[in-house]
């Protein structure tokens, strides 16, 4: 079907409501879970499972394969609503989210080998070069240790990144049974995302099945289906977009509990018997929540841009793409400082190791270190177009 820009803004700015709310059911189920993937630094087989009935790790993927075919507006919100049941588990749904849906915009051959072979296929990804990859007949032999491989536990296939000829990088899409993991992921936050280390050892990797990591950044990708909305979204700026949106989740699931558990609460060391009396109190949640809904329009605006420029068929502006890659290192800050704020409210037994509040706390706080969401670096990139300098710092 065709439409006008202006006739399609209203669909991109609403999310799907029965794909997010097929999340949302999940919530309770994924909490059950949480401490016991946490403990076992892998989300649960039976929150997986439940993840893949629902279609979450296919939002993106086009329907020809089975997918959702879903706006990134709807795969953000999605993925915030299973963050608002455990970090962890939203961090893997975003991480194979995303990467299950660039899969589509591999070569035909390549999108054949993994759809085709297995419609729900879920694909991991890690950007890092591996330390070897040596040009062979009709393609690579690559070898390495991969770190940070979020849901390689879980995953079917990895797009990894590998050093090609001429220096360039690419990502090569591997099956799961050519790697071993290695247990690396010993960490404060997150530490149910499974993010250990892939280990390969001369897996030939042929040519359809790679693709330059400069030519989808400027949305070249291999795909002969370019009337798709993935065949035009920006890879670097979805990538980061996503990564905030378990952010969200956490700041959400921190206000409720906050909501439901601070009002009656004492004020140590005050009058206040209840601190839903407290001005102290009430101006802090204030703020947290308003910290927190800033996050949330700031989010909503990026997936506008991203999802507007997909249904055009066009890669935003440069200037464009450096303001997104600003504004998810925004939200990460904005919803880091309202969970901060709001654990402060609720006082020192917030930190408590049996607090919930707890593992928000320390889920957002490793989440928001992510190399693709670090403020300062995206302000950088803005600032430099800002002020007429012809091209950024790193790549968008």
């Amino acid at each position: 079907m065709t439409m006008s820009s202006s006739a399609a803004v209203p669909q991109l700015e609403i999310p799907d409501a029965e794909l997010v709310g097929r999340a949302t059911s999940l919530v309770p189920l994924i909490r059950e879970y949480a401490t016991q993937g946490s403990e076992a630094r892998r989300v649960a087989p039976e929150v997986i499972k439940a993840l893949e009935d629902a279609d979450v790790f296919r939002l993106l993927v086009p329907n020809r394969y089975g997918g959702q075919g879903a706006t990134l507006r709807t795969a953000v919100e999605a993925v915030a609503e299973v963050a608002r049941g455990d970090g962890s588990t939203g961090w893997i749904a975003a991480l194979m989210t995303v990467g299950t849906g660039f899969a589509s915009t591999s070569s035909a051959q390549a999108q054949e080998d993994i759809f085709g072979a297995n419609a729900k296929a879920k694909v991991c990804g890690v950007f890092s070069p591996g330390s070897k990859a040596e040009r062979v007949d009709g393609g690579y032999l690559v070898s390495g240790r991969w770190p940070y491989a979020s849901g390689s536990f879980t995953a079917d296939w990895g797009s990894l990144g590998i050093p090609i000829e001429g220096g360039e990088l690419a990502l090569a899409l591997i099956p799961a049974e050519t790697w071993t993991i290695e247990p690396t992921w010993f960490v404060a936050g997150m530490q149910g995302t499974g993010s250990d280390t892939i280990v390969i050892e001369d897996h030939f990797v042929p040519d359809h099945r790679i693709q330059p990591v400069k030519d989808m950044f400027e949305g070249r990708y291999l795909t002969p289906h370019t009337d798709e909305r993935m065949a035009s979204m920006s890879f670097n700026a979805v990538a980061a977009a996503i990564l905030v949106a378990p952010q969200i989740g956490l700041g959400r699931h921190a206000l409720e509990i906050t909501r439901a558990k601070l009002p009656l609460k004492p004020v140590a060391y005050t009058s206040y018997q209840e601190a839903r009396l407290s001005p102290t109190h009430q101006i802090g949640v204030a703020h947290a929540a308003t910290k927190l809904h800033l996050a949330e329009l700031t989010l909503n605006r990026i997936c506008l841009d991203l999802d507007r420029a997909a249904d055009e068929r066009r890669l935003p502006d440069l200037e464009t793409r450096a303001r997104i890659r600003n504004d998810t290192g925004v939200v990460a800050e904005l919803v880091t400082d309202a969970i901060g704020a709001l654990l402060t409210a609720n006082g020192a037994g917030s930190f408590a190791e049996v607090n919930v509040l707890n593992r928000i706390w320390r889920d957002s706080e490793t989440a928001a270190r992510h190399a693709l969401v670090t403020p300062e670096i995206g302000r950088e990139a803005y600032g430099r177009l800002l002020l007429g300098n012809e091209e950024p710092t790193i790549a968008l």
